[in-house]
């Protein structure tokens, strides 16, 4: 059957083939996401980027041969347009900041459930971000809070807020009755003011500056 507009192509990169199969087999049964690919490392992750064309790729960290943040980090520069999840065991582990600040849109942990993950897949495929709640509070702890260029706009504030909730361009532009190009140009400015390269990044920054509240 050929693929519909509809559908999210999924690469899964983990160094345990269980992982793989297990994710494979949950991601099959969902309607609309079609896995394209796998990766045992993080350098096959990048060769498959390049072959597979996925719009979403599950990322663990911890891999031989090249790790998931290196990984998340080649992927963004050399494929922007591809949304990359961390997904991971360990909470603790400076990877997992690592890995947003190398541009991954979110993560989760592996213990997290099928719709949860089912919803951050397609959450990334939007360009929204999703952090799990579990780790947002070690997160805001580690992230440093950048040196603004200028202040933000009360416009480009009201932006960042509803970034840091996870909102998409069209939802912003729906909720501050505005165009989705000028909130895309406000976006542009806040990581321009704030010195960071993803919403996730943005989204961090909101919560450490209490804009938002943690999820509890």
């Amino acid at each position: 059957m050929s693929e519909t507009p509809t559908e999210i192509r999924v690469l899964l990169v983990d160094d345990h083939t269980v992982v793989r199969r297990g994710l494979n087999m949950v991601l099959s049964l969902e309607p609309g996401l079609v896995v394209v690919g796998e990766a045992a490392n993080g350098q096959e992750a990048v060769e498959q980027v390049a072959q597979c064309k996925p719009q979403v790729v599950l990322m663990d960290l911890l891999m031989p041969v090249m790790n998931g943040v290196d990984a998340i980090r080649k992927i963004k520069a050399d494929h922007p347009e591809v949304e990359v999840v961390a997904l991971t065991s360990v909470l603790e582990d400076r990877l997992v900041v690592a890995a947003v600040e190398a541009g991954a849109a979110g993560y989760l942990l592996k213990e997290t459930g099928p719709d949860e993950l089912f919803e951050a897949i397609r959450a990334a495929s939007r360009g929204e971000v999703r952090l799990d709640p579990k780790a947002q509070k070690r997160l805001v702890r580690e992230v440093r809070t950048p040196e603004m260029r200028e202040s933000l706009t009360g416009r480009e504030t009201d932006t960042l807020r509803l970034i840091a909730k996870g909102l998409s361009n069209k939802e912003i532009a729906t909720a501050l009755d505005v165009s989705e190009v000028t909130v895309k140009t406000h976006v542009s400015s806040i990581l321009s003011k704030l010195h960071l390269s993803s919403r996730t990044q943005a989204a961090l920054f909101a919560l450490k500056e209490g804009l938002v509240g943690l999820e509890p």
